[in-house]
Formats: C-alpha cells, structure tokens, sequence
C-alpha cells in the first residue's frame, strides 16, 4: 500500500492545526493529552462518531471520579471544542448540563516587597536580571526569555514585548536598576555584531 496517499492521523492533524493557528507547544502539549484521554475513555472511538452526550459523560468523569479541579474540567472542554470546530469541522452538539467540578477559594498568594527582595538576593549574573525585569516590569517568564536588545529603548525606559499573551504587543517600564545590566548586554552584543556579520557575508 502507498503510505504516501494515507490521510493524515487525527492527533497529527490536532498538532498541525494548532501550529497554523500559533498556539504555544504547551498549550499544543495539553490539549493533545486532553484529546487522547477523551478518546481512550469512549473505548477509542473516532470523535467523528460522537457528540455532545459522549464528552457530557466525559465531563462528568473528570468532576465526580477524578476530582480534578475547576480550571483542569475547562481545560479539557477547550481542548475537546477545539477538535470538533477547528479540526473535525464539525457541530459537536448540545452537551447540555453536566457536573461542575468545585472551584476551590483560595486567596491569590502574593509576596511582600521584602520577600521579593530576599529572594532576588539569593540571585546572580543573568538570573538576578531576569528575576527583577519579571518583578519590576511584569514580564512573564517566556517573554524575558524572549527578550531582544533591540526591543529596549534606554531613553524612555521602556521595553516592548513582542507576540506577548494573545500574540499581542505591548509596552512597559523597566526599573532603573537593571539598567547597567541592560547596558553591559547592549554593549557585549555592539561588539559581536560585527563578527557575526561577517560570519553571515562569508556564508
């Protein structure tokens, strides 16, 4: 048989339409064990065969057996809506009413100032950098990661993020102390530029 004209598996097609459409790998990780887990529940049925009944049930599984929590039943309902609207380009049905895992009350767990302080204290080099642009400016970890000297602007103090949360842009301040750091890192990556350039010319 010409493996060449097979159709693509459901979990490569999950995967393929989730790069289209720029969802993160670990978004892209989740859904597709959500995805996998829905399907070995119903006894490995294609989801192309069920509906709104089938991830009820599903649901329901996951509130009442597992326990899991309210956050973990969404995400497996957004995973599973995703498969039939963006993959399977099908109605996927009333699901109708169902268990509702509990969401726990729990008070958002913040640090004080000093604790803040004491931990970037025990931080160093390139680690304390980070550590303070998250805190002072808001930065999450993938996007301080990401962090570019050309999105810095020393002048008004301002870093801009790129392809943030939502793929969206945005700008914010960073505090004055990092800017000795920022400035030692502008000047290294100046003075490779060039090296790097002619690197590239020589192919």
């Amino acid at each position: 048989m010409d493996t060449h004209n097979r159709p693509p598996k459901l979990m490569d097609r999950v995967k393929a339409t989730m790069r289209v459409k720029r969802y993160s790998p670990r978004t892209e990780k989740t859904y597709c064990y959500w995805i996998r887990y829905f399907i070995r529940f119903h006894g490995v049925r294609h989801p192309a065969s069920m509906g709104g009944s089938e991830v009820r049930a599903f649901l329901e599984h996951l509130a009442v057996e597992r326990h899991v929590a309210a956050a973990t039943q969404n995400q497996a309902l957004n995973a599973i809506v995703f498969l039939y609207r963006h993959v399977l380009e099908q109605p996927l049905g009333d699901i109708g009413e169902f268990s509702r895992a509990r969401r726990p009350r729990r008070l958002p767990v913040v640090l004080s100032h000093e604790e803040v302080m004491g931990v970037l204290s025990h931080l160093s080099g390139s680690m304390y950098l980070m550590g303070t642009l998250m805190y002072g400016s808001g930065l999450r970890l993938i996007e301080t990661c990401r962090l570019r000297v050309r999105d810095i602007d020393f002048e008004r103090q301002i870093i801009t993020v790129r392809a943030g949360k939502g793929d969206k842009d945005r700008t914010t301040l960073f505090p004055a102390i990092c800017i000795p750091f920022l400035q030692h890192i502008r000047m290294c990556w100046e003075r490779a530029l060039p090296a790097y350039v002619a690197l590239w010319d020589k192919g």
